[in-house]
């Protein structure tokens, strides 16, 4: 084979670093290799690149500078600890196969001295989360890289390359294991997802949202500020707001989750509709408790395969929902008796459709835990709307105009239903937002998010990319016919 692939690498342990050089060497397909280092290191058959920060745009352009195979093999994110020469080629065939703009795998991951399969997802249009999983390899057409060019990140210099892929073509995923990398960080899933809003991470996140917003312009997806406003004088309805509690076997944290409720003060009528989806475990029988209580309405659905989506669908849709739909989980609680109150004031106030608060993470005995209060600040009065895209969830307590949910319905799902829901309100109507936190947010063992094999993981990312990929769909739909009427009255 000839060699036509140019190799950017971080190092790790010099040793290790060296014999990964030579494994690359021994492929006969590797033209160059370079390692990125803050410092000049002597290897063999290797040269040093000096870079201060391995994703900037800075770092990018100058991979493409010295690249001058077919190919360009990069391995940023965590040293791959081992593959064969059966990888590299395997790389290079599906690229030449596929004519993608960027292929990647599966691999093995190292964790406490255990090897266990990593497989991850395919990518799709809507995958623009920029912490979609590569892997620890990715092998780019140098022709992609070429046409580069985006403004200066510190933090997004890769983020917008892999962007810029995606313009250029397939991104193609091997489902084979090709590669093994050693993991570092032994957190559980539910404690990662909460990494991109901490405030360390606030100049990070900026630049993700600018790059993304730039990709979006590109392709069409781009959505002006200048949503539409609401007005809520023009149907009746038996009281101003409901709160909504799906609920399936949740004996443990009901009770506080209602009397949360219940101790709510307002200038206006509200009730509880709790949707009990057929609970096993005693949670029946404490909302019985409450029969007596007016403001409680306890729905026991006919249909025995609903979601938290579903259930939702039958709170909406029941002659007892209020002007306003307002979402508690049955593990959470509002953080005072003026919650509901602040949420209507807000839909009056800014005549949106969706209200999206702020919260506090807890314990399960209300204790704050890291990493506190989650005010998704990404979220912008003028890009909000665009940033959506990006992320992984808008924020909670979700508050919704009813007549507006009855339209669009919920997914019948138990994972992503709300971002499907927010995204697209979201492409039309305007959302207002609560940086102050007025809900507590548990974590503990029963959490459904909490500590997820990576197959669930998998799973869900691979589902909310599907989500963000309709929507992609349609806001570049909309936007079109924005442009063509337009154009018909010029």
């Amino acid at each position: 084979m000839n060699k036509k692939i140019d190799c950017f690498i971080i190092p790790g342990e010099k040793n290790a670093t060296q014999n990964r050089i030579n494994v690359l060497n021994e492929t006969g397909a590797v033209k160059n290799i370079f390692v990125l280092t803050s410092k000049q290191v002597r290897f063999k058959n290797a040269k040093s690149l000096v870079t201060s920060n391995i994703f900037s745009t800075q770092t990018i352009k100058l991979i493409i500078q010295k690249n001058t195979a077919e190919y360009c093999l990069l391995n940023l994110n965590s040293p791959f600890k081992d593959c064969s020469e059966n990888s590299i080629v395997r790389l290079f065939q599906v690229a030449e196969q596929t004519n993608a703009a960027m292929v990647y795998t599966d691999y093995y991951e190292l964790k406490k001295g255990q090897l266990s399969p990593h497989p991850v997802i395919d990518y799709q249009e809507g995958s623009l989360r920029d912490d979609f999983n590569f892997g620890p390899v990715q092998l780019f057409r140098s022709e992609v890289l070429k046409n580069f060019d985006e403004k200066e990140f510190r933090w997004a210099g890769y983020y917008a390359l892999r962007l810029h892929a995606s313009r250029m073509g397939e991104l193609v995923h091997i489902p084979e294991l090709l590669f093994t990398t050693e993991e570092v960080d032994f957190r559980k899933s539910g404690e990662k997802q909460f990494d991109y809003v901490s405030a360390d991470a606030r100049e990070k996140q900026i630049e993700m949202e600018k790059a993304c917003t730039s990709h979006l312009k590109k392709i069409g997806a781009f959505l002006k500020p200048g949503l539409r406003e609401i007005d809520f004088s023009k149907q009746d309805f038996p009281v101003e707001a409901s709160v909504i509690i799906p609920v399936r076997n949740r004996i443990k944290t009901i009770d506080d989750a209602i009397q949360s409720v219940l101790k709510q003060k307002t200038n206006f009528d509200f009730n509880l509709i709790v949707v009990d989806n057929h609970s096993t475990d005693g949670t029946t029988g404490v909302l019985a408790l409450y029969a007596d209580v007016g403001k409680l309405i306890h729905i026991i659905p006919e249909r025995k395969d609903l979601g938290i989506g579903g259930c939702w669908n039958e709170a909406i849709c029941d002659p007892h929902c209020g002007k306003f739909a307002i979402q508690l989980d049955s593990d959470d609680l509002y953080a005072d008796e003026k919650t509901l109150q602040k949420i209507i004031d807000k839909f009056y106030e800014e005549k949106c459709a969706m209200v999206i608060g702020s919260y506090l993470m807890t314990n399960f005995d209300l204790q704050e835990i890291p990493p506190g209060i989650i005010r998704h600040d990404e979220w912008t009065p003028d890009n909000g709307a665009n940033n959506a895209l990006r992320i992984n969830g808008l924020g909670a307590p979700r508050a919704f105009y009813t007549p507006i949910l009855r339209e669009i319905k919920v997914p019948n799902v138990s994972y992503g239903e709300d971002y499907a829901v927010g995204l697209a309100i979201s492409r039309t109507w305007k959302i207002g937002r609560i940086y102050e936190p007025i809900y507590l947010c548990r974590r503990w063992e029963d959490n459904t998010d909490a500590s997820l094999d990576i197959n669930k993981e998998n799973e869900h990312n691979r589902y909310k990319d599907w989500i963000r990929t309709v929507e992609l769909k349609a806001r570049k739909k909309l936007v079109g016919s924005k442009q063509s009427q337009q154009e018909v009255n010029n």
